[in-house]
């Protein structure tokens, strides 16, 4: 028959503290192990870890003065008709891609800052 968690925290909730003192010794003896060193030791936080960004958005945050090639190269980009690209543009700022690489997300910006569109990525 095995305990459950449950079942030994409910035993020990109902011991004495000499009793739970007693009883963190012998576990120590048993098991190897030290209840003093085990809560002097701290995560080391020295070292940051920086996970880097592998998925990046792109977007169109003004049209800029030439709007029908930047419709027609967001046309090309997003492969959608040329009412729902006038419409993306006209909605700017807005969301043209979503995590695309690095790379890729450079390319369209140069596209479409040739054109004359603001662009971030994110």
């Amino acid at each position: 028959m095995s305990l459950t968690k449950e079942q030994i925290l409910d035993a020990i909730a109902n011991m004495s503290v000499m009793d739970i003192v007693r009883l963190t010794s012998m576990m120590e003896e048993k098991f190897g192990v030290s209840a003093a060193s085990l809560t002097t030791v701290e995560p080391d936080t020295s070292e940051a870890i920086v996970e880097e960004q592998t998925e990046f958005n792109v977007f169109l945050t003004a049209i800029g003065n030439n709007k029908i090639p930047v419709i027609k190269t967001v046309r090309s980009i997003t492969g959608l008709g040329l009412k729902e690209a006038k419409e993306l543009v006209e909605s700017a700022p807005v969301i043209l891609k979503e995590s695309i690489s690095k790379d890729d997300a450079e390319t369209l910006k140069k596209t479409l800052e040739a054109v004359g569109a603001s662009v971030e990525i994110k």
